[in-house]
């Protein structure tokens, strides 16, 4: 007789394993850990059993379809097990072989001549934008159109340096998919000119005369208090946003007030000393009980693992109404432009910078020369940010370069 639903419902482990014979080799196993569709099967003179499920996941009827498909590949003289560790075989294969595996095996080949900060937006960008469409997709089968329609939804959202950016990064993930035998062809090659030219613009600065209407809608801007800090501690050091992103507490040397960036996360991949003017090591101390407990002085708020995202400071200067008007890198150039106009040495505001030195003497002379006339620059730079933010008094350049 065949097996019936309720007979598969009611079946029970009583101490000992049972076989309930359905039809044509169809059983249901009850044991001790629960009941599992099989099929008795011969092939080749050799009696064999196949899995098609675990019941009530799976039932009588769809363990029936199951036996009838695996009856047909029998027919055909086609072992059903021996197909299926090769389906799961392919299966693993192109996890392996996926977009997203490729792409992190890529990532973690270039962090040694990559510096953290650029390693950190690489990788951000592809589990932005790539990962949540193609991830999965084995990369031996992306294609020219499936890329395209992921760069249009950049593209859409106005990012259009983005959208390259992401093109010019698959690209090298499908080169390195070639390198390494996963891929034989690069469908980005068939992407050039597809997307729609990014304007290239200068990252905008304030210029000085704005400074106090934007540290009143700095104040008045509901910010994450970090957020607010993190801002204060860029303009105050004339650092890189992503500087400040990284920035790690065991890097600062409050007794010396100094602030020591690591060479894999400059630029220019030397090392940066930045003194600290007295505003800026009060940043430090309204900073310290927000985030002194973790690594980093700007961790995410999901997770103190993470920095904040790179566009964090970027959507609070929008929010206040600086979208297209100002960045956050721009303060650089508005310290520069401010400094440069106040008679200091170019030769100091350059090396706070932390522009490139091609004479190498030179350079290691300027790092050790200018630590005093920076420091001194930086806290007059403090000064005056104090004194366009409401103090009365305005700082004097008794330094003047003549």
């Amino acid at each position: 007789m065949p097996l019936t639903d309720t007979a598969a419902r009611q079946a029970k482990f009583t101490g000992k394993q049972q076989k309930l014979s359905d039809d044509k080799g169809l059983y249901l196993l009850v044991n001790a850990s629960g009941k599992y569709w099989r099929l008795k099967y011969r092939i080749a003179g050799k009696e064999k059993a196949l899995a098609l499920g675990v019941y009530p996941e799976v039932s009588l009827k769809e363990a029936r379809v199951k036996r009838d498909e695996a009856r047909k590949l029998i027919a055909e003289g086609v072992d059903p097990g021996v197909t299926r560790k090769q389906e799961k075989i392919a299966r693993l294969a192109a996890s392996e072989n996926s977009l997203e595996s490729l792409a992190r095996e890529w990532h973690q080949a270039q962090l040694a001549r990559w510096s953290m900060g650029h390693a950190a937006r690489v990788m951000e960008s592809l589990e932005a934008d790539v990962f949540p469409d193609l991830g999965r997709l084995p990369v031996a089968e992306l294609t020219a159109p499936l890329l395209l329609d992921v760069l249009r939804k950049i593209e859409r959202r106005g990012a259009t340096e983005t959208a390259g950016r992401v093109l010019q990064r698959v690209g090298a993930v499908m080169r390195y998919a070639i390198q390494t035998g996963r891929a034989s062809y690069n469908p980005t090659n068939d992407l050039r000119g597809a997307l729609t030219a990014a304007k290239v613009e200068h990252r905008p600065a304030l210029p000085r005369s704005e400074l106090p209407e934007f540290f009143r809608r700095l104040a008045a801007e509901p910010l994450h208090p970090a957020t607010r800090l993190a801002f204060r501690l860029l303009i105050l050091t004339m650092t890189r946003p992503g500087e400040i992103r990284f920035a790690r507490w065991d890097e600062f040397d409050l007794e010396r007030a100094e602030w020591r960036i690591p060479a894999e996360r400059m630029k220019m991949r030397t090392e940066h000393l930045v003194p600290l003017s007295r505003q800026a090591m009060a940043v430090l101390e309204g900073l310290k009980p927000l985030t002194g407990h973790v690594a980093l002085l700007f961790p995410s708020q999901t997770t103190s693992q993470k920095p904040i995202s790179e566009n964090t400071l970027c959507y609070a200067m929008g929010r206040m109404g600086y979208k297209g008007i100002a960045t956050p890198h721009g303060f650089r150039a508005l310290a520069s432009t401010v400094m440069n106009e106040e008679g200091f040495d170019p030769d100091v505001i350059e090396r706070q910078l932390a522009h490139a030195e091609r004479n190498k003497v030179r350079a290691a002379y300027h790092r050790a020369e200018y630590l005093d006339d920076r420091r001194k620059l930086l806290q007059w730079w403090a000064d005056y940010l104090d004194s366009q933010e409401g103090g009365n008094v305005r700082p004097v350049n008794f330094n003047r370069a003549s």
